[in-house]
């Protein structure tokens, strides 16, 4: 009981700041979040051996010119295309290989184009349009959350089938779609209570959030796996680290940026 309370609770504050954030001006949304990525940037460098401060001046460079201040298009679309080529590759090595052969190659790689792109994608998506809609990032947030939680119960009720044993032994192909399931249902919901977007883009978004957040995980899973360590940090009892909280979200994002902008550059 005591372990729930605090998972909880810990849940709880990390929910907070992020619905308080995106109800204050922009600024103090894209600050929490460079807090966020500094954390998950020292968590992620500490599971794969790396030290040094350039990774983080990369970050706090990136938040200050594309976060900050409006971003130009024609750096913001290559950097994009970068970025889903790296998290596809990924993919491809842990789907397929098991194995992260960009990380061994290209290390700066994956840290640019795969964590601080993930959070710098996720404070300019409230943005697209000119117009910042938090209720836009918060339910990508909702729908995360909701994915995650049908996952968890789902699969620990129903699970039988591994989904990727070799890389995560708790995941189940019951839980894959009782997360996604959870994931639509949010979406009708956000879609009732909303007018942002029309229900079509929202289960879109919920499909979206769904595969690529448990691709996220899985990516983490294995990171973690070749580090030896069952938590990317301890920052947030009950959980983990932040890393292990956003895993999914940052792999996520530039995907889901890409869909938005896409529909307000067609509408």
């Amino acid at each position: 009981m005591k372990e729930i309370i605090i998972r909880f609770l810990s849940g709880a504050l990390y929910v907070s700041l992020i619905l308080t954030s995106l109800y204050l001006p922009y600024e103090w949304f894209v600050f929490l979040l460079f807090i966020f990525a500094a954390i998950t940037l020292s968590e992620f460098l500490k599971l794969v051996n790396l030290q040094g401060i350039l990774a983080y001046l990369i970050l706090t460079l990136s938040f200050y010119f594309i976060g900050f201040k409006d971003p130009d298009p024609n750096f913001i679309l290559p950097f994009l295309v970068f970025t889903l080529f790296v998290n596809l590759y990924l993919f491809k090595d842990v789907m397929i290989y098991n194995k992260l052969t960009l990380f061994e190659k290209r290390r700066y790689f994956c840290i640019i184009f795969y964590i601080i792109s993930g959070f710098i994608f996720l404070t300019l998506i409230p943005s697209i349009g000119n117009t910042f809609k938090p209720e836009i990032v918060l339910s990508i947030f909702i729908l995360a959350w909701s994915n995650d939680t049908f996952a968890y119960l789902i699969g620990k009720r129903f699970g039988k089938r591994k989904l990727m044993e070799r890389i995560s032994p708790k995941k189940t192909i019951e839980g894959f779609l009782g997360g996604m399931g959870g994931a639509l249902i949010a979406a009708f919901i956000i879609f009732k209570f909303t007018s942002v977007y029309n229900l079509i883009i929202w289960l879109l978004l919920a499909i979206i959030v769904s595969v690529l957040g448990t691709t996220g995980d899985l990516i983490q899973s294995k990171f973690k796996r070749l580090a030896g360590v069952k938590d990317s940090g301890k920052i947030m009892p009950g959980h983990g680290g932040f890393y292990d909280r956003l895993d999914s979200i940052i792999y996520a994002s530039p995907f889901i940026y890409a869909l938005l902008i896409g529909i307000d550059y067609v509408s």
